[in-house]
């Protein structure tokens, strides 16, 4: 989807947006992703954490799939006809034995309108 789309997406974590009317609701918009730490990964954040301090190959991990999920609830919304979503929320949890984590954006799409 074309980050233009994207870009005229308005986001609020609250069911609402100051100086918006909701017009449409359209449904869930959802994004998700599931990432896996790899042994590099597992080899550098044992490292840091024995040192104590931020895990970075974690964070890293955890900020790029949180954007990507972002990214690909805004291509749903767009595809739904939305130009907006409210009640954004995230979720994220471990998928198996091993060191992937699943992480999923939603919110409800809608249509908006300026208040008058």
């Amino acid at each position: 989807m074309a980050y233009q789309e994207q870009e005229r997406i308005l986001v609020s974590t609250i069911d609402r947006i100051p100086g918006y009317n909701i017009e449409q609701y359209l449904g869930i918009a959802f994004g998700a992703t599931v990432r896996s730490r790899g042994v590099g990964g597992d080899c550098m954040a044992g490292f840091q954490s024995s040192c104590g301090g931020e895990v970075t190959a974690f964070t890293e991990m955890a900020l790029e799939a949180r954007n990507q999920a972002i990214n690909r609830m805004l291509d749903d919304a767009v595809r739904m006809g939305a130009n907006a979503i409210v009640g954004l929320k995230f979720d994220s949890d471990q998928i198996g034995k091993g060191g992937n984590t699943a992480t999923i954006a939603y919110g409800t799409a809608v249509r908006v309108s300026l208040s008058r």
